[in-house]
C-alpha cells in the first residue's frame, strides 16, 4: 500500500511544477493516463487599524473577521483560537451540549447565561467570552464550529501557514508524509509553512488527492481508472490506429 503512495508523489511533483500558483481560481489537476460587530473593549481613537489577512465572506466569515481583529488588538490570537477549538471539542463529546448549541427554542437570556457560565468555568479570555455571548444573543451558536474554522484560516494566514489536505486510503507513513510536505514546501518557497491535514477515504481506491493553494491534484487510482475507461471507450480512427 505504501508503494501506491510513493508512486503518486512523482506525479504530484510534476503537476505542482507545471501548476500556476498565482491563480485565484480553484482548479483541478488530474495527471492523464498518458502522462501517468467588535467583541473587545472600545479601542483608543489613535490605535492602529488591524488588517484581516484574508477577505472573508458570509455570516461566518464576518464573525470570524471581527473576532480576529479583536484578538489581534488584545494580543491573544493563539489563546482565542485554542479556546474556540476546546469549545468545539467539548460540544462534540457532549450530545446535550451540542443540542443546546443548536436549539433555537432556548430564549436569548438563557443562552447568554449558560455561555457566560461556561466561559467563566473554563477561564476563557474576555475576547472569547464576549464573542460567544454576542453569538449566543444572535441565536447563532449552531454556527460556532464554522466560525471557528474560518477564524483558524485567518490565524494560519497570519502565521504564514498554508494548509494542504491529503486524502488517502490509509494514513500516510511518516516518511511519505515528510516527503510530500517537503515537496509542497519547496513549491511555496520562503516565508510560508505547510500544514498537512490527512483525510481517509477508501473510495479513492489508492494513490492520493492533495488540495493545496486553491488547487486539487488528483493522483487517485479511482480517477486514473476513470481516465482509462474513457480512453478505452473512444472510437478507433478509420485507419485502425
Amino acid at each position: 500500500m505504501a508503494g501506491r503512495f510513493r508512486s503518486g508523489l512523482p506525479l504530484l511533483r510534476r503537476a505542482l511544477t507545471a501548476g500556476n500558483f498565482s491563480s485565484a481560481q480553484r482548479s483541478v489537476v488530474c495527471p492523464t493516463i498518458e502522462s501517468a460587530k467588535s467583541y473587545a473593549s472600545a479601542a483608543p481613537a489613535k490605535e492602529k487599524k488591524v488588517k484581516v489577512p484574508v477577505t472573508m465572506f458570509g455570516v461566518s466569515g464576518n464573525y470570524a473577521s471581527a473576532l480576529y481583529i479583536a484578538a489581534v488588538k488584545a494580543n491573544a490570537l493563539d489563546k482565542v483560537e485554542s479556546e474556540l477549538l476546546s469549545l468545539i471539542e467539548a460540544s462534540k463529546k457532549s450530545p446535550t451540549f451540542s443540542q443546546f448549541m443548536r436549539d433555537l427554542s432556548v430564549d436569548a437570556d438563557t443562552r447568554k447565561k449558560a455561555i457566560t457560565d461556561i466561559c467563566d468555568q473554563a477561564k476563557f479570555s474576555d475576547v472569547t467570552k464576549n464573542f460567544l455571548v454576542v453569538v449566543a444573543e444572535a441565536g447563532r451558536l449552531g454556527h460556532v464550529e464554522r466560525m471557528a474554522q474560518r477564524f483558524s484560516e485567518l490565524t494560519m494566514a497570519h502565521r504564514g501557514e498554508v494548509k494542504a489536505t491529503v486524502t488517502t486510503v490509509i494514513a500516510l507513513p511518516p516518511e511519505e508524509e515528510k516527503e510530500l510536505k517537503e515537496t509542497l514546501q519547496y513549491m511555496l518557497g520562503q516565508g510560508k509553512k505547510v500544514k498537512v491535514e490527512q483525510k481517509i477515504d477508501p473510495s479513492i481506491l489508492g494513490g492520493l488527492v492533495v488540495e493545496f493553494s486553491q488547487k486539487v491534484f488528483d493522483m487517485s487510482i479511482r480517477t486514473r481508472a476513470a481516465q482509462m475507461e474513457r480512453f478505452l471507450r473512444q472510437p478507433l480512427s478509420s485507419d485502425g490506429n
